[in-house]
């Protein structure tokens, strides 16, 4: 009976053993990695065509400016009928004469001293900023994906080392069982494996539900179930030093670039507003036909001019104008100046952060194994008799603890790699490489920045790459 009892318990430490070699099953070949999840991400995300569409009502901010500096041609027709009753030495008359009108106006702005001009390259600034927002928002759709997936990864290394406790602390509660039908152990030695086997149980439970949890985020965030995810990527391109990092940032993070254009955009608005102060010059010209129903005479008459006006005094409404164009451009140049120090202090925090998770890293590596020579000590000397079952429990339970903070210290590493690489405004499909088609945001600006009328080649074009755009 001891010996039976002896090598049970024995089988149960080589279990428990086996815990530091290998916690997760066989990966299948059809398992998702990273790019998988970012590729997902980039080719079914709402807030990327919420905000394309946002970007192509921008580009035609450009259209409507354009316009202003093209002549506006209008077609009339009117019918009039006029009652006139009048009274002449007592003598009251009384017509009702129908006229009819049909003709053509035109009207061509010649000069504004520049205003229509400024407003057109005013709206050119915000696309490019508007652009800038869009890769913004691209960077955090990918960074989502990528937590959604590190989350998914983390969370089934955990499922599986709870899974391996729940098996170890089976093992563990039979063979106290057995000892203490032999009488080497007491009934509170059982009652303490029984103890370890329904905690590791609870825990088992939580960490499944913690995956279903994360099972869900990556659904919404890359727009389907996961697979069996592939493992802990490989760390991206990162670079050498916290100064190259922030230089990098300043060149390239698309908020930057977007305030910047924010900026060039206010300017002009300014230098707008106070051309507005200035005079216009328009030419006018109408042509048409005017018929009587009362009789057959007819009147063809055409009219051109040429209009100068000068506003002397709008209430004060173009002062006004001017000076909140005035104040809108100081509030731009602060935010950039705000945006460049929250970018940078983003990259210190995140280069900080990536520091970390590697020296954590490095230690709870060399914690697992630590613990795991602490465990094959203590294993071998509980054969032996010189130590309890819960001297035992202790040292399986520390084992345990060391592999999760290794998991979670390797997925947080990977976790600040791609935050530090979304820091610096780099975390982009193209960047990354990835197998998509990028969205190239000229194909619709060159479409409709000349402003085509309705009825041109360019304006069946543009209405086939909008039928194309509602298809996908």
């Amino acid at each position: 009976m001891r010996g039976s009892a002896t090598g049970k318990l024995v089988r149960a430490f080589a279990v428990t053993a086996g815990l530091a070699i290998s916690v997760m099953p066989g990966r299948p070949v059809w398992a998702d990695n990273i790019t998988d999840a970012f590729i997902g991400a980039y080719n079914t995300s709402g807030l990327l065509e919420q905000n394309r569409a946002l970007l192509r009502a921008a580009d035609e901010d450009v259209a409507i400016a354009l316009s202003a500096l093209r002549p506006i041609i209008n077609w009339t027709v009117q019918v009039s009928q006029d009652y006139t009753r009048s009274r002449t030495n007592n003598v009251v008359t009384t017509t009702e004469p129908s006229r009819f009108f049909t003709g053509l106006g035109l009207t061509q702005l010649l000069y504004d001293g520049g205003a229509s001009v400024l407003g057109k390259q005013s709206a050119q600034e915000t696309v490019l900023s508007t652009r800038q927002t869009l890769i913004d928002i691209e960077q955090q759709v990918l960074i989502r994906a990528a937590n959604a997936y590190l989350g998914v990864l983390l969370q089934e290394e955990t499922v599986a080392i709870r899974q391996n406790n729940v098996d170890v602390s089976a093992e563990e509660l039979r063979a106290s069982n057995d000892r203490f039908e032999v009488g080497e152990v007491t009934r509170t030695d059982v009652a303490l494996s029984e103890a370890q086997l329904a905690s590791s149980q609870a825990d088992l439970a939580v960490a499944r539900g913690e995956l279903s949890i994360a099972q869900a985020e990556y659904v919404n965030a890359v727009g389907k179930a996961p697979g069996r995810t592939a493992g802990q990527p490989s760390l991206p391109n990162l670079p050498r030093s916290e100064a190259e990092a922030i230089s990098l940032a300043q060149r390239n993070h698309p908020a930057i670039l977007s305030a910047q254009h924010q900026v060039r955009a206010f300017d002009l608005i300014v230098q707008q507003q106070r051309a507005n102060l200035g005079p216009n010059v328009s030419l006018n010209a109408d042509a048409g036909v005017r018929e009587s129903y009362d009789n057959n005479d007819y009147v063809n008459d055409a009219t051109v001019s040429l209009d100068f006006t000068q506003p002397i005094y709008a209430g004060g409404r173009l002062a006004a104008n001017v000076r909140r164009a005035m104040a809108n451009r100081d509030a731009s140049r602060a935010n950039l100046l705000n945006v460049q120090k929250n970018i940078t202090q983003g990259v210190t925090d995140r280069y900080a952060a990536f520091q970390a998770a590697s020296a954590s890293l490095r230690a709870s590596t060399e914690r697992v194994r630590a613990s795991q020579v602490a465990f094959d000590g203590i294993r071998e000397e509980a054969t032996l008799g010189a130590r309890t079952t819960l001297d035992v429990l202790n040292a399986q339970q520390d084992l345990l603890d060391a592999q999760l903070a290794e998991v979670a210290s390797r997925t947080e590493r990977s976790r600040a790699a791609y935050q530090l690489l979304q820091a610096q405004g780099l975390l982009t499909a193209e960047r990354l490489g990835l197998a998509v088609q990028i969205y190239d945001p000229t194909l619709y600006y060159n479409l409709v920045k000349k402003a085509p009328a309705r009825v041109s080649k360019q304006s069946k074009d543009l209405d086939r790459v909008l039928k194309a755009l509602r298809r996908d």
